[in-house]
């Protein structure tokens, strides 16, 4: 029994599981879910130390310990979270990530109230992926039929040009004849319809 077979530096590399990119999108955005919450109670703990030290006047912070997180999103919740971040196009995740931390730091909600502001910024992403692909649509059908359009249309035109048939009128048959002409141009050619021949 050699050495080697204990030591894993000459076999191949492994290569690492490509995961599918809505997974991705689920487990990053609920990452960022479960970060803004726990900030949010953190924030929402300073407050209430910092009302508690107003209203006593005594700090008594040193004192308190606090659990690792209290609040937790309900499961029915978080499947339905989680069933809307998959609706997500993977590269709208960064800017859904930044309008949820910009929607975060404008109003500070309370921890309670950042899922219901995560389930709204995910709905207006999902609406503004759905007028993008509503419009890539009909830009395409517009495109499509352009194209048909104008590779069907067949440019003949109903009247036809016969200038060596023999009954074409030229002035020098009427000066033959002695007859007047008549106030149509001679020179130039009769056109008639496709239905007269």
């Amino acid at each position: 029994m050699s050495l080697a077979s204990w030591f894993r530096w000459n076999e191949p590399p492994t290569r690492i599981s490509q995961r599918n990119p809505t997974e991705m999108v689920v487990e990053t955005l609920m990452m960022e879910l479960n970060w803004q919450t726990k900030q949010a109670e953190k924030q929402q703990r300073e407050r209430e130390n910092e009302y508690r030290k107003i209203k006593t006047g005594v700090d008594y912070g040193w004192l308190v310990s606090y659990p690792k997180q209290s609040y937790d999103i309900s499961p029915g919740e978080r499947l339905q979270l989680e069933d809307m971040c998959t609706k997500i196009h993977p590269s709208y995740c960064g800017p859904v990530i930044l309008r949820f931390r910009q929607l975060i730091a404008e109003y500070e909600p309370e921890v309670q109230e950042v899922s219901r502001l995560f389930r709204s910024v995910l709905q207006e992403a999902a609406e503004k992926i759905k007028e993008e692909e509503e419009a890539k649509k009909l830009a395409r059908q517009w495109n499509t039929k352009n194209k048909t359009s104008l590779s069907l249309t067949t440019f003949k035109s109903r009247s036809r040009i016969s200038p060596f048939i023999s009954d074409i009128k030229t002035i020098s048959e009427d000066v033959e004849r002695g007859t007047q002409p008549t106030r149509r141009v001679w020179s130039m050619p009769e056109f008639r319809n496709a239905k007269d021949y």
